[in-house]
This record gives structure tokens, C-alpha cells and sequence, in this order.
């Protein structure tokens, strides 16, 4: 069979290689000109592949993934996202409140995959497990990677091991931080910006959504010298599933429907990450002015950043600096010039739309990123993170187009 006839393999939820590489290990293993029907899933079944005579053939899904705190809506998106994923199968999924009901009971839209019952955290059994995605609330995360096996890669979505500064994390979260030594381990997974840390880390805090947002613009800039370290304004608006899933006032249809919700004014807790971030990519302080809303949408995310220009520099400079930087990047996209970015065009993606305005006010510029939270905020980057832990393509399982409308 060519490679061309293999890649004619009919598509139904799932997908295969992609390489030509990896098709012709594949070609070796599928010598019968026979089509193969592919069903979406996270597990590591090996019922994933079917021949047209119905018989099994063994799933190429070689990474045993252990999911902790699979009940939330970053949860449910790693499961979303493994079910196309060729190589990553889940293996354990706790969730202490829904502990002993299947992922299906608890997420409907999750129904078809066939996956292991939720169990509770102390009742985890990590030796059948290579990798761990940590979807825990934070405060809750430090306790429970400490206790986990050494030899496990670990991608925590939680807060705990973002901030380097153990005392600015009691600060900022209220508690003290419980496992100072992993903080030192921890590499800070924003990919497109450290990508060479991340290839080597054992443990990578994954950022936080309105993070990855402001700071994907803004460190090219920075790092090029082409923006004030003064001055610099990020308004953010998110959806509510940045929230989180639990029941709260807030969050209700009544609270939310209908209106625009500031909230955190000065005291929200991504503002140090933030600050870390770029302040890392001048080598010297930066302090910002950050102020989030939460929207009447379920997913996206769209920040609207406003900077100081350096002494001579103009916004087609600011322009060319992020052309160059993002040109050979997967995820991140700067748009025709004049385009405003829509959370409508990111929705269920990996992808970060940009792109860069001048301001009616002389010497200053406005750069507008959208998001899903949930995805490149939240999941999706965990996924590309781990994928390059692991040494696979880091898009692998990530190349959903956005769902529109």
C-alpha cells in the first residue's frame, strides 16, 4: 500500500500520522489494502482501530496519561483534546467529589469515550502512569505532587508553582507555600517563549489564561527594546468558564447575562505572574496596570494592551518585531494589518490571534489578543507542553480549527 493510499484512510472523530515518517512505520504494520475506521479516544483501548470486517487492530497510544482533578472544565478539555491525540491514552482519572461515576455521567458531551472510573485522589494508583496533567485547585497541588512518583512527567494547571518568589505566592493566594523545593524544579510553561526549558523540565507550571495572553504580545516587544516598561495598561475580558465549574452567586445566569463584570480591580492573582513574566524579558522591574471583566460568553478571551512607544520607534516596528518572532509558530498568529482579532475565530482552539493599532495619542500603540481560555489558556497548552516534554511534534492532538459560528 502507497502513501498515498494510506493517507486516504477514511477519518470518523479521529485522527493518524501525519508524517510521512510515520506513516511508513505505519505502511509495515497495515500491509492489507484494507480501510481502516478511526473512533476518537482518549484511552489507551486498543479497540481505537477497526478493519471493515470488524476486526480490532492495536492502538498506537504508547503514553499511560493520569489526569488528577478531571471533573472541571480543564479536565474535560484534556479529554476533549487526547481523544485525537495518536500517542497520549488515559489510564487514571480522579475527581474526589465525583469519585466512582464515569466521565460520561459527569460530562455528557464525553460520552463516547471509553475511559477509566473516576476514583479519588488517595485512592490513585500511579503505576501504570508515565505522565500527570493537574487540573487540582490551587492550594490543593503542592501537597499532592510532592507525594507523587518521581519518575512521572507532571503538567500542573493550578497556580501553585507559577510564581519563582515563594513569598510573593503567600501573598498573592493567601497561604503559605508547602513545597519550596519543587517551586525550584518548576519551569514556567509559557511554550512559545520558553520552549528550550520546557524540552527538559520534569514539572511545568502551566500559565495562567489572562498571563498567556498579555504576555505573548508583549515579551517580543519588550525583549526588542521597542516598548516604555512605563505605562503599560492590559484590559482583559474573559468568559465565564474561566471561573471555574463550581457553584457561585457570581456565576449565575441572573449575576452574569446581560452585563460586564470587573472584578480582582489592582488585587488579581495573575498579576505578579504577569509581572514575572516581563519583567524577566527586560531584566528589570516591570509593574502594570491590569484589570479584568468577565463576560456574558461561555468561552474566549480577548486582551486590549496599551503601550508606550520607545523614543523613535513606531508602530510598523512593533508590527515587523511580532511578524518575526511568531513567523515559524504553529499556535500564534499576527494578522493582516488592519484585521481586529475575535474570540469567535479562536473558539475551541490552541490558537493566539493578534494584532497591533496606533493610538490616537502620539508615541503610544494598542495590541489587541484573543484566546480560549480553555484551550491555549488552559488545556491546550498544557497538551503542547507535554508533548514537548516528551519529545513528540508539540501540535500533536492540538490541530482543531476554531468552531464557527
Amino acid at each position: 500500500m502507497s502513501v498515498a493510499t494510506f493517507n486516504s484512510i477514511c477519518f470518523t472523530g479521529g485522527s493518524l500520522w501525519k508524517d510521512e515518517a510515520k506513516n511508513s512505520r505505519a505502511l509495515k504494520r497495515y500491509e492489507k489494502p484494507q480501510r481502516l475506521y478511526v473512533r476518537g479516544s482518549a484511552t489507551l483501548s486498543t479497540k481505537s482501530l477497526q478493519t471493515e470486517d470488524g476486526k480490532s487492530q492495536k492502538s498506537e497510544k504508547q503514553v499511560r496519561i493520569g489526569l488528577l482533578g478531571a471533573s472541571g472544565y480543564t479536565g474535560a478539555e484534556i479529554v476533549r483534546l487526547l481523544a485525537n491525540h495518536p500517542y497520549f491514552g488515559i489510564t487514571l482519572m480522579t475527581a474526589d467529589r465525583k469519585a466512582g461515576q464515569s466521565i460520561g455521567s459527569v460530562f455528557p458531551h464525553l460520552i463516547s469515550q471509553d475511559l477509566p472510573i473516576m476514583v479519588s485522589i488517595k485512592d490513585a494508583d500511579f503505576s501504570n502512569v508515565d505522565a500527570v496533567f493537574c487540573c487540582l485547585p490551587h492550594g490543593t497541588t503542592q501537597e499532592i505532587i510532592k507525594g507523587l512518583p518521581k519518575s512521572l512527567k507532571i503538567v500542573d494547571l493550578s497556580a501553585d508553582f507559577r510564581l519563582r518568589d515563594i513569598s510573593e505566592y503567600e501573598e498573592w493566594y493567601g497561604q503559605p507555600h508547602i513545597a519550596p523545593d519543587l517551586q525550584k524544579e518548576a519551569v514556567y510553561g509559557l511554550t512559545e517563549i520558553l520552549r528550550e526549558d520546557i524540552k527538559s523540565a520534569r514539572l511545568v507550571a502551566n500559565p495562567g489564561c489572562y498571563p498567556t495572553s498579555s504576555q505573548l504580545p508583549l515579551v517580543p516587544l519588550i525583549k526588542a527594546n521597542l516598548i516604555q516598561y512605563r505605562n503599560i495598561i492590559i484590559d482583559s475580558k474573559s468568559g465565564v468558564s474561566g471561573a471555574g465549574r463550581g457553584a457561585k452567586e457570581a456565576n449565575l445566569y441572573s449575576e452574569i447575562a446581560e452585563g460586564i463584570y470587573s472584578y480582582g480591580v489592582t488585587r488579581h492573582r495573575h498579576v505578579p505572574e504577569i509581572e514575572q513574566g516581563l519583567s524577566d524579558a527586560a531584566h528589570s522591574q516591570i509593574t502594570v496596570s491590569f484589570t479584568p471583566h468577565l463576560m456574558p460568553m461561555i468561552r474566549g478571551m480577548q486582551s486590549t494592551i496599551y503601550v508606550e512607544m520607545a523614543p523613535g520607534v513606531t508602530v510598523e516596528d512593533l508590527y515587523q518585531q511580532l511578524k518575526i518572532s511568531y513567523k515559524d509558530e504553529e499556535f500564534v498568529k499576527l494578522l493582516e494589518k488592519g484585521v481586529v482579532p475575535r474570540t469567535h475565530n479562536v473558539r475551541g482552539s490552541n490558537y493566539c490571534l493578534m494584532n497591533v493599532f496606533p493610538d490616537r495619542i502620539p508615541g503610544r500603540a494598542i495590541i489587541i489578543s484573543v484566546i480560549d481560555n480553555l484551550v491555549k489558556g488552559a488545556s491546550g497548552q498544557a497538551l503542547q507542553n507535554l508533548n514537548i516534554m516528551l519529545g513528540f511534534p508539540e501540535n500533536t492532538g492540538l490541530l482543531y480549527q476554531a468552531l464557527f459560528p
